[in-house]
């Protein structure tokens, strides 16, 4: 399966343009690649000439030693569209309806990855181990 991630309160709490801190993603993000699904960072982020914002995200994917498939679109989208829209199977982003989410006053509400990978399995896309 392809699933695309957001970043920014998706593995990441809301701390743009820097990066946030750790929410949880990182064991899950692992386990689902290790449950053959391949990742897709797929975020607001961009580089500009004020700052690599979207290379500081992908850099937080190779310090947590988690392989991305793409960045921004599936690889293999631009075989048969020309669409903005990155394709993938399951896209999990703090945006979007029904993604569980942690409420702190003190900052934007973000994923709530424990939830998530209760869904995860419930689905069966990851192995309940």
């Amino acid at each position: 399966m392809i699933i695309a991630i957001d970043f920014d309160g998706t593995c990441v709490s809301h701390k743009f343009p820097k990066i946030g801190h750790d929410i949880g993603a990182v064991p899950i993000l692992k386990e689902l690649i290790s449950n053959g699904h391949q990742l897709i960072l797929f975020t607001m982020r961009s580089d500009r000439p004020n700052g690599n914002f979207l290379t500081d995200a992908v850099n937080w994917f190779k310090e947590n030693d988690i392989e991305l498939y793409g960045i921004q679109y599936n690889p293999t989208q631009s075989l048969w569209t020309t669409s903005n829209k990155c394709e993938a199977n399951l896209y999990i982003d703090d945006a979007a309806l029904g993604c569980p989410l942690i409420y702190n006053e003190r900052e934007r509400p973000y994923v709530n990855w424990n939830k998530v990978r209760e869904i995860l399995i419930e689905n069966k896309i990851i192995k309940n181990d």
